[in-house]
């Protein structure tokens, strides 16, 4: 067994490993790590490259995959791509869910009973307030295409991201009502704060956070492989590097051990201050 699959059994490093599909995006979300919107380059991994990752990932002892984006379900690819990772490990994409008219859904299908799901994004149960920062008709496209999905086998998760205190209990009530009438249960929905990178300092939004406030899940992205999925955020146009790990991304064994090397010794329970997962 390797220290980087050791490390992952005993609890100091987690297990997920996250890839950054692309950087382009069909919205332009006030609160975006980053600064996706429509025209951004791309940026992305190829559907050879995301593959490897994941079964480099699992040869290591890496217990599941996370996608994102910008927007993932802007590749062509990206169904058959991740219908061949969830064979590999576990894997969840994360998506805006405003692209998923009744042809791209067709193209959904190949993920019909597999170990997946998509996690969609939806802040508020008042379509004005979702609206606000994710863009117009938001709330009623994802409302719309929740039901769509589950009925062809695809399992969704619901992740709300929100400033302290915006969502009130009423709202968190009502939220939590909705989703369970599209069909989704408690333990799919999650709440989590926006983060004070990317797009969210221009509009003076978010908590900021330390290393040791947050997961060091593994990243890998265009760029390089990076702390977590907060770390290859961007400013004006610019990708954050502090939470860089290692330009090499290729075998995944170097960042791997690289961040095994980073996180070691570090007590348990300090990664989740801020509630992100």
């Amino acid at each position: 067994m390797s220290a980087v699959s050791e490390a992952i059994e005993a609890g100091d490093l987690p297990g997920r490993v996250w890839m950054y599909a692309n950087y382009n995006c069909n919205l332009a979300c006030t609160y975006c790590l980053t600064e996706s919107a429509p025209g951004v380059p791309k940026r992305g991994l190829s559907a050879g490259e995301m593959i490897r990752i994941a079964t480099e990932a699992a040869e290591l002892g890496f217990t599941d995959i996370g996608v994102t984006g910008g927007e993932p379900f802007l590749l062509a690819h990206l169904p058959t791509t991740l219908a061949t990772i969830a064979e590999i490990l576990p894997t969840f994409c994360l998506s805006n869910a405003t692209l998923f008219n009744d042809k791209r859904l067709d193209t959904l299908d190949v993920l019909a009973g597999k170990d997946f799901a998509i996690q969609i994004s939806l802040d508020s149960p008042d379509p004005d307030v979702n609206d606000e920062m994710r863009g117009p008709e938001n709330f009623a496209k994802v409302v719309e295409a929740i039901p769509k999905l589950i009925d062809r086998g695809i399992r969704v998760r619901i992740a709300t991201t929100t400033e302290p205190g915006r969502l009130d209990d009423d709202d968190h009530a009502r939220l939590c009502a909705l989703h369970r009438s599209l069909g989704i249960s408690d333990d799919d929905h999650l709440v989590r704060p926006i983060v004070n990178r990317g797009r969210a300092v221009d509009f003076g939004l978010g908590t900021t956070f330390t290393p040791e406030e947050i997961p060091a899940e593994l990243c890998i992205t265009a760029d390089g492989a990076f702390w977590s999925p907060f770390g290859p955020t961007v400013l004006n146009g610019r990708v954050d590097t502090d939470l860089l790990v290692s330009r090499q991304t290729a075998p995944l064994s170097v960042p791997a051990e690289l961040l095994r090397r980073a996180v070691m010794g570090r007590p348990h329970g300090d990664d989740v201050k801020i509630g992100i997962r």
